[in-house]
């Protein structure tokens, strides 16, 4: 008969937790992008928002939490409120050409 252990070590994470921190469902993704889970779905079925897949038997809808912080820093880069460089108001003034009569 095999001995087990008294003591089992709480360090290394179980898989299972593991897996829920790196995978999302719609309805925790929705929370961790502070979204209604109406609105992944509207932005699934529009092909728009965070990149989703389907996983297990039954095809649930997940995301994975790394391809969503990824969307976010994206999001940021392409809103000019956030981003100097695509400030329309930090761009040199145009000169307006002159119309010869």
């Amino acid at each position: 008969m095999p001995v087990r252990p008294l003591f089992v070590s709480s360090t290394a994470p179980a898989p299972t937790s593991a897996l829920r921190a790196a995978f999302l469902n719609v309805k925790d993704a929705a929370a961790y992008l502070g979204l209604s889970p109406h609105t992944l779905y509207v932005w699934r079925h529009r092909r728009q928002g965070p990149p989703s897949f389907r996983m297990g038997p039954r095809g649930r809808v997940m995301y994975r939490r790394e391809v969503l912080d990824a969307w976010i820093r994206e999001q940021e880069r392409a809103d000019s409120r956030s981003n100097p460089a695509l400030n329309p108001l930090s761009a040199a003034p145009q000169q307006r050409s002159r119309r010869s009569a």
